[in-house]
Order: C-alpha cells, then sequence, then structure tokens
C-alpha cells in the first residue's frame, strides 16, 4: 500500500472497525480476518488490538472473556451505545468529507489565464 493510502487509512481505521463491531460481536483476529476479506490485506494484527485497546478505554465497546479451544480466553468486542454515537459520529463526517472531496474531483475547468478562484 502506498505511504498515502497508509495515512488515509489510519484515519477511518476505527470508524471501519466500529462498523464492523456494529453487525456483530468480535475478536480481534475476526476483525483482522474481517478487514482482510474487504481488500485491507496489509492490516497487522497489533495494529487492530492497539486500536481495541484505545476503544475500549474510551468505552465504545464492551468486552466479554470467552473461553479458547486453544490457548486463552479471547476478548470478544461488542459495541455499545457510547460506540454507536462513535459510529454514527463518523458517517457524518465521512458523507461531509466524501461529499466535498466529491465536489473537488467533478469535471470542472477553469478558464487558462483566468484569475477566478471560484472553483478551488
Amino acid at each position: 500500500m502506498a505511504r498515502q493510502d497508509t495515512e488515509m487509512l489510519k484515519g477511518t481505521l476505527e470508524g471501519i472497525v466500529l462498523a464492523i463491531l456494529s453487525r456483530r460481536p468480535a475478536y480481534g483476529y475476526e476483525i483482522t480476518a474481517s478487514l482482510r476479506d474487504r481488500g485491507f490485506a496489509d492490516i497487522a494484527e497489533g495494529t487492530i488490538y492497539a486500536l481495541l485497546v484505545r476503544i475500549e478505554q474510551r468505552g465504545c465497546v464492551d468486552v466479554e472473556k470467552v473461553p479458547s479451544e486453544k490457548g486463552p480466553p479471547r476478548k470478544v468486542y461488542t459495541l455499545n451505545p457510547r460506540g454507536r454515537e462513535q459510529l454514527d459520529d463518523f458517517w457524518r463526517t465521512w458523507e461531509f468529507l466524501s461529499e466535498r472531496i466529491g465536489e473537488l474531483r467533478a469535471p470542472t475547468t477553469p478558464h487558462h489565464g483566468s484569475t477566478d478562484m471560484s472553483w478551488i
């Protein structure tokens, strides 16, 4: 992934993880696998675990330790009401940004030599 892509992803990854958790509770590896299934192949598990710690500390998820057939219990994350508020905020911001970026991408061409900057 190019550096710009990586930086853009970092800015949206929390919202993406909250969106995954809005569909169903999951543990860290399931979230990472879900992201990879959606084409985010370069996501490191450590990145997701660090993000899960942050959203847990901010009170956006409820955590339950569930026994695992292999190894220690798994922490299963469930989006709670505060997390849903954060997700709603994320979607509002996403809509705002995507509309504005879409406007910038629209095929408008300024007249060469024009000092009119209203197209910016």
